[in-house]
């Protein structure tokens, strides 16, 4: 299954998968055995199932499973159910409500314009100039990063999702300095606390008794890369969707069509993630006719789900105004924290950069453009465009 066509044709692999079945049971590149689940209903049932588990300890597959990340990173909501999640969770919940995601809406219009003034024209890299920039700026200081050190996570996340022949020794060694990186910071913050996420994460640590070090550090860590490489991916998906689409494009512009609604077609069309976070069987499980083992491991594929003909009608068309119901964000109790954030800072950078760049176009042709070559994401190295 997990062979170069599905990588550099995902759709219509999927297509395939689907046709043939909703649950595959195949071998992952580093040897694992997996099951995939391809079709909407049973991927919207599976994501919500609490006999699958995000617990790595679950895992039963043959030698184990082999996280690729340090433990010091790896105590965080993606590796854990309830009642740890649900504590975790609500930990940090507060920062991701919908009033205090609006409150930033100023403070992201102005990233935003502040990028495009800088940008270089009459051509440029979109990902470049403002779908990896934003995204950064937002939850830094959000989380309350100092700007001088923003430089350095951009570098070590950059070598955490490079796609290049032998940069897995790179990955650890930015993962090594990410770590000290914000044992850094939250000692900084501990002795001079100001009015951010971590300082109230610490508080929780320090006062509260309510989380452990290395889910502070965890925690600290998957909130900076999780707000940083979807957010970035959904904005350059979306503005190909509409370059692929002119009359969408010139919709937007005209302000006949909502950039809510753009989002949402996106987050469906091309999810930024591929595959939902890896689970494990608690049990053995019977989906879509077939039986999982207990201790499998299990990968939901929201790219191909999003997509199933039985759930929409002409699922490879770009059309903002039909009803999404994608599972882009996850459903049920680990539906994702950041949703309301990603699709703010998505929203304004689309409608700000349609509006202020009317003759937006794409600089090269369709078939030319770079995705990052990898089963868990869907999104552009680049996006050049002439403005």
């Amino acid at each position: 299954m997990f062979s170069n066509d599905l990588m550099e044709n995902p759709h219509e692999g999927f297509r395939k998968l689907r046709a043939a079945g909703a649950v595959h049971e195949s071998v992952t590149p580093d040897g694992e055995a997996v099951w995939v689940i391809a079709r909407y209903a049973e991927a919207r049932d599976a994501l919500a199932d609490s006999r699958l588990s995000l617990n790595k300890a679950n895992a039963r597959t043959h030698g184990g499973y082999r996280s690729s990340m340090p433990p010091e990173l790896d105590a965080h909501l993606l590796n854990t159910d309830a009642p740890d999640h649900t504590r975790l969770r609500r930990l940090v919940s507060r920062a991701f409500t919908p009033r205090r995601v609006e409150a930033l809406r100023p403070l992201i219009h102005k990233h935003v314009a502040d990028l495009l003034d800088a940008a270089p024209g009459p051509e440029a890299d979109l990902i470049g100039a403002l779908a990896e920039p934003l995204p950064v700026a937002v939850i830094c200081e959000l989380l309350g990063i100092p700007t001088n050190d923003r430089r350095d996570f951009r570098s070590w996340t950059s070598s955490l999702m490079s796609p290049l022949p032998g940069a897995a020794s790179e990955s650890r060694a930015a993962m090594t300095n990410m770590y000290h990186f914000l044992v850094r910071i939250l000692e900084e913050k501990r002795r001079h606390p100001t009015d951010d996420l971590l300082s109230e994460l610490l508080e929780c640590h320090d006062e509260h008794d309510r989380l452990t070090e290395a889910e502070l550090v965890s925690l600290s860590f998957l909130l900076l890369f999780a707000g940083y490489d979807n957010a970035m991916h959904l904005i350059g998906n979306a503005v190909l969707g509409l370059l692929l689409n002119p009359d969408h494009l010139k919709s937007l512009g005209n302000e006949h069509l909502s950039s809510r609604l753009v989002i949402e077609e996106t987050l469906r069309w091309n999810a930024p993630s591929a595959l939902g976070v890896r689970r494990f069987a608690l049990q053995d499980l019977t989906i879509g006719g077939s039986v999982i083992p207990t201790g499998s491991r299990v990968w939901i594929a929201l790219i191909s789900a999003n997509r199933d003909e039985a759930q929409f009608e002409a699922p490879d068309d770009f059309n903002p105004h039909r009803n999404p119901g994608h599972l882009s964000l996850g459903h049920g109790a680990h539906y994702c924290l950041g949703a309301s954030l990603a699709r703010l800072e998505a929203q304004v950078a689309i409608t700000t950069l349609v509006r202020s760049r009317p003759h937006l176009t794409l600089a090269i042709q369709p078939d030319e453009l770079s995705w990052w070559p990898s089963f868990h994401k869907r999104g552009l190295q680049n996006l050049p465009v002439r403005w």
